[in-house]
């Protein structure tokens, strides 16, 4: 996942973003293959470094204990030395640790008060640290399934690969691309599913062995020509797809589930699930919605809609070095602003109509989901640059 420049760069004023985090979006990341982001100077910060060292410490002391061996996150994030498959676990306690960092530096600091925000989401492992944001659970239950799966999560990845799924046409059909999965599925010899939707027209796979080559050969019939499968050649824990059916993944968490101590009723925030694709969590419900979390495939794009619907003008990036939401809210206001261009042609001639046929999805989906007008409007915060661009007294 490369890095991208932002709609709109972190220049808000601490006074302008304390009177508008009512109106904003929180979005934690989940894991990547680099995680420490900007990590290092948030801790060797005169004024943070306390902060950065005390959440690292009680994260690490906790991911020591669960996996049963020593994890030096301070140390780790000291040396600027990134995680890999082998310290996964580590990766999955830094992560949580340092989106709670951030929002804990922004209120202390900066009077900036994340609980008042509008809606929260979380991509992947974020979404747990969301539940730890909003006071529904405490650190130590957001960690303590993820830590004692990542094992084998991570030895789920040695031989998955992740593809990216892309249409240049018509909106992707879902109900077609589960089933070319179940078709190699079924042929044995590896098992591949849908990990993220990422917008209608692109999607995240992960699979097994030579279950993706085995997929792109059977979709050139069942897609139109400009439909595209692009490999990725990092390794990747295959959460959120069948994949960690295999070692019984879901049901053992389920099982530690039975005993989440649940903080309150409902979230000081609401939270917007990525495995549901509704603000529903509540007391009644978090054990059953982090129990689908495992294996059930992330909708993005259903929360990114969301926080067009509610009009929200701001979104903070939680989490060192985000990238792949910023990038999908960056490419739609890119794509809607094209569009929009395109239909300013008085009376539609040839070349409107010719640009307006790059992006047959997108023309779709206008008419009826007006809030994707307000993509171009949103602008973006990457929390840990914002907090290192400030002057403190």
């Amino acid at each position: 996942m490369a890095n991208v420049t932002l709609l709109s760069q972190s220049d808000w004023s601490v006074v302008e973003l304390r009177e508008q985090i009512t109106g904003a979006a929180l979005f934690f990341r989940g894991y990547n293959v680099t995680n420490l982001g900007r990590s290092r100077e948030l801790l060797l910060h005169p004024a943070f470094g306390p902060i950065v060292e005390r959440k690292l410490r009680e994260a690490a002391e906790i991911c020591s204990e669960q996996i049963g061996r020593p994890c030096n996150l301070l140390q780790r994030v000291r040396d600027h030395v990134e995680t890999t498959l082998d310290t996964y676990a580590d990766a999955v306690a830094m992560i949580v640790a340092m989106e709670l960092v951030h929002l804990e530096l922004l209120r202390e600091f900066f009077g900036v008060d994340y609980r008042q925000a509008q809606l929260a989401c979380g991509y992947s492992l974020g979404e747990v640290t969301a539940l730890v944001a909003g006071e529904m659970i405490d650190l130590q239950s957001a960690l303590r399934v993820p830590l004692a799966m990542a094992a084998d999560v991570a030895a789920l990845a040695d031989d998955v690969t992740l593809g990216v799924l892309f249409s240049r046409g018509p909106i992707l059909d879902l109900s077609v691309v589960d089933n070319l999965c179940r078709q190699v599925n079924q042929a044995g010899n590896g098992v591949m599913g849908v990990s993220t939707i990422l917008s209608p027209n692109s999607v995240l796979l992960l699979g097994q062995r030579d279950t993706i080559e085995r997929f792109t050969a059977l979709m050139r019939q069942a897609f139109p020509e400009r439909v595209y499968l692009r490999k990725n050649d990092q390794r990747w824990p295959p959460m959120h797809t069948p994949l960690v059916w295999q070692r019984n993944v879901p049901n053992r968490s389920a099982v530690m589930l039975h005993t989440l101590n649940v903080l309150r009723e409902q979230p000081t925030m609401p939270i917007f699930s990525l495995v549901t694709g509704k603000s529903n969590y509540y007391e009644s419900t978090i054990r059953q919605i982090l129990a689908l979390w495992v294996d059930h495939p992330q909708r993005l794009w259903e929360a990114v809609y969301e926080i067009l619907a509610r009009d929200c003008r701001l979104v903070l990036h939680v989490g060192p070095e985000p990238n792949l939401v910023p990038a999908t809210f960056k490419r739609l206001a890119d794509n809607v602003l094209a569009q929009l261009a395109d239909r300013s042609f008085t009376g539609f001639g040839l070349r409107a109509v010719s640009q307006v046929m790059r992006r047959p999805w997108l023309a779709k989906m206008l008419p009826s989901r007006t809030a994707l007008l307000r993509a171009p409007l949103v602008e973006q915060i990457v929390v840990e640059d914002w907090l290192l661009a400030q002057r403190l007294p």
